[in-house]
């Protein structure tokens, strides 16, 4: 018998801490410990939510933009809000003094965008994806650690949690890793080796759930196996090194999940 590592919730900072204690492993334990999610179009198809609150947030500042559905799938191949605002800007035909007036401005912008985000999400405007709630459920129940490595901030995925499972994100998962909290965002691996060491979980014996190829680089250069549930966003894109790709998490048991670490496990 070999001995693993269970973990107990400490509130503190942005990223949680743990105690440890160990367990024995028994006959028919997975060999999967975590699992670790992106959030934005991976939990809930939000990019269209995001959409919105960007154009309701240059509304209210007085900004003559409009990012269709077409530019921001464009602009969803820079990973976070601010990163794409920034994009945004250095792409338009400005004098240098009113692009450097609009850039000063681009953090109060993206607190606006971010406060109609959540508004929008309190509304109840955008459920989760099939299957999301019910892994999550059934990965609780069979004692592995859920963790989330996202480039969204911190206070977005508490409203996504609240709105549509009612409970925090210290309710549910083991650490949470917001873009605020690494040196680089994805395709950077930051996010993702952070959550495992906060988890203290091996990224052998841990699965990321993504639907992007950013977000797929991310995990793969952390040393993850990953399954891929491509949104409308980016449903042509290239996911050739995913593990698994699906059109949703419906219908996907654990013991799925198990199968993708006894094929690495049989390749390593």
């Amino acid at each position: 018998m070999q001995n693993i590592r269970t973990f107990e919730w400490r509130p503190g900072n942005a990223a949680a801490k743990f105690t440890m204690r160990r367990r024995t492993r028994q006959k028919g334990d997975l060999l999967l410990e975590a699992l670790l999610f992106d959030v934005d179009g991976t939990l809930a198809d939000t990019e269209e939510l995001h959409r919105q609150a960007f154009n309701a947030a240059f509304v209210e500042h007085g900004l003559e933009w409009d990012w269709g559905p077409a530019k921001y799938a464009q602009l969803l191949a820079v990973a976070g809000g601010k990163e794409r605002l920034a994009r945004y800007l250095d792409s338009l035909v400005l004098e240098e003094e009113e692009r450097e007036r609009l850039r000063a401005r681009l953090p109060e912008i993206h607190r606006t965008k971010t406060r109609f985000y959540q508004a929008f999400f309190a509304a109840g405007r955008c459920p989760l994806r099939p299957g999301v709630a019910r892994l999550i459920a059934d990965a609780r129940a069979a004692g592995l650690k859920l963790a989330i490595a996202s480039t969204t901030t911190a206070s977005n995925v508490e409203a996504l949690l609240d709105a549509t499972l009612g409970e925090p994100p210290h309710r549910l998962f083991h650490a949470l890793v917001c873009g605020d909290q690494v040196a680089q965002k994805k395709p950077a691996p930051d996010a993702y080796r952070l959550a495992l060491e906060l988890l203290q979980v091996h990224p052998a014996r841990a699965l990321a759930f993504e639907d992007s190829p950013n977000g797929v680089r991310a995990a793969k250069a952390a040393g993850l196996a990953v399954v891929v549930t491509p949104t409308r966003w980016n449903a042509d894109a290239d996911f050739g090194d995913a593990d698994l790709v699906r059109p949703s998490l419906e219908g996907l048991g654990l013991s799925e999940l198990e199968r993708i670490f006894a094929r690495r496990d049989a390749v390593a």
